[in-house]
């Protein structure tokens, strides 16, 4: 299958493992496989939206007819950001939803991040291994297509964006007497949040928004739309400076991650934000949970307790922390990727709600403040600049689970605090690390935080005699 089932969506290169005729089974392996029983048990619809590349628009429309020969109603609400199509699949209420995107990935990708009803996120476990198993017979076994009674209806929508704003918007709580706007500069990286900001930020007089690479373009002709990456957020970093803004947002994209910059131009790693959001949510929800990637900072646990709310940790990838977020009924929770989750966004990720958040913490720290009283973001920040972390680093081995198996061994031994919640955490009072295996490639992907930079160095090098 060309390896384009993953473990949390589908993704491939267009031509290579992906291309209309796949689509289309993939859209009869859903309707039969994931979307036959709640569909015909309620008559309820699957929402199809797909974003800008140059390849979206045919491989969206061979999904649908997938759907529909399989006997799912359609709900085609056209382009549409990822968060907008978890919206559209509740205010819809439909059976299930599909998004056609590759999310960050190059313009030569393409591919489905497939939700069940009320966006619950489907991954390999939980249903696109079906998916996989029938296209794969489908191709190699000459199997017939089980009959349907129908022929699924289609309905195109051309209004959903409107509707969606709408709902967005009433979650940004502006307290604001400043002497001049909010000042916000984003990157889009001609990717899908080009093709809301600017009518977002229109119904806010109080907010001035500095738009840099809005023109949907698929090639992406700028930058990769991966702002995890440092060398994607230089543009944002100029933009803030040069313009003088409050703060920066780069958006990935599918605009379901962002990672933001302050009023200097430095970057705020996604853990930082996830503190600062979630010590702000516990003012108006006290004592309750807020999620927390395991390689995200020790700062963020630390944080949470201090407000009073119980910190949770989870494993990496969206489908873990939305299922997660819901077990523990969270307000929020965040990874170190840039994914940030909201209860009232169904538990679902969405890169403008995390933008709001910070906005209402902007505005609500300087409600009263004058020019020369303002509260920069760099400010709230940095007491959050507790300790000093690697980031992601990965490293090629040859053996991935020897190479887990001796780290392990040397490290009991020396006394430390092991877990296996996601790849293995070896935890001593000064500095800690994690090490995961990748799912496609023989590499593991460190992560260590220690105290001090010198101790993170020391460590980094004595933990790095173990993955060549």
């Amino acid at each position: 299958m060309a390896g384009i089932f993953k473990a949390y969506d589908i993704r491939g290169v267009v031509g290579q493992g992906l291309d209309a005729k796949r689509a289309y089974l993939i859209g009869r392996a859903l309707a039969q496989e994931v979307f036959a029983d709640a569909d015909s048990a309620s008559q309820t619809p699957v929402v199809v939206s797909r974003d800008m590349r140059t390849h979206s628009p045919e491989i969206a429309t061979e999904l649908i007819r997938g759907l529909r020969d399989g006997g799912c109603d359609v709900v085609d609400i056209g382009l549409a950001a990822t968060p907008m199509n978890y919206w559209a699949n509740n205010f819809y209420r439909a059976a299930g939803s599909v998004q056609v995107t590759a999310s960050h990935n190059g313009p030569q990708y393409n591919g489905f991040k497939v939700s069940g009803a009320g966006a619950v996120p489907l991954d390999f476990s939980t249903g696109l291994d079906r998916v996989e198993a029938f296209v794969y017979r489908a191709e190699n076994e000459n199997v017939q297509f089980a009959p349907t009674q129908k022929t699924g209806s289609l309905e195109l929508v051309n209004g959903a964006l409107p509707r969606y704003l709408d709902w967005m918007s009433g979650f940004l709580q502006i307290e604001y007497s400043n002497a001049r706007r909010l000042k916000i500069g984003i990157d889009a990286a001609n990717g899908m949040g080009g093709f809301f900001l600017a009518e977002f930020f229109a119904r806010f007089p109080q907010l001035e928004l500095v738009p840099l690479f809005f023109e949907l373009d698929g090639k992406f002709p700028n930058h990769e739309a991966d702002p995890l990456k440092d060398e994607n957020l230089r543009d944002t970093q100029r933009l803030v400076v040069e313009h003088g803004c409050d703060f920066g947002v780069a958006f990935d994209g599918d605009a379901d991650r962002c990672m933001f910059v302050d009023e200097l131009g430095q970057n705020i790693s996604s853990d930082l934000i996830t503190a600062l959001i979630g010590a702000a949510i516990l003012e108006k929800l006290p004592n309750s949970a807020i999620l927390y990637d395991l390689r995200s900072s020790h700062v963020v646990p630390e944080t949470i307790a201090q407000h009073g709310g119980k910190a949770v940790r989870g494993r990496v990838g969206h489908s873990f922390m939305k299922r997660l977020l819901k077990a523990e009924d969270a307000p929020f929770g965040g990874e170190l990727s840039g994914h940030y989750y909201f209860r009232d966004c169904f538990n679902t990720d969405s890169a403008l709600m995390a933008l709001i958040q910070i906005i209402d913490i902007w505005t609500k720290n300087n409600a009263n403040a004058t020019s020369s009283t303002r509260i920069a973001l760099s400010e709230l920040v940095l007491p959050l600049r507790k300790y000093f972390a690697t980031g992601e680093i990965n490293f090629h081995v040859a053996n991935v689970q020897e190479t887990l198996r001796q780290v392990e061994a040397h490290y009991t031994a020396a006394g430390a605090s092991l877990d296996h919640l996601d790849g293995l955490t070896v935890a001593f009072p000064n500095w800690w690390f994690n090490l995961r295996s990748s799912n496609t490639e023989p590499l593991l992907r460190l992560n260590l935080e220690a105290a001090t930079v010198q101790e993170r160095d020391d460590f980094r090098a004595q933990v790095e005699k173990w993955l060549v």
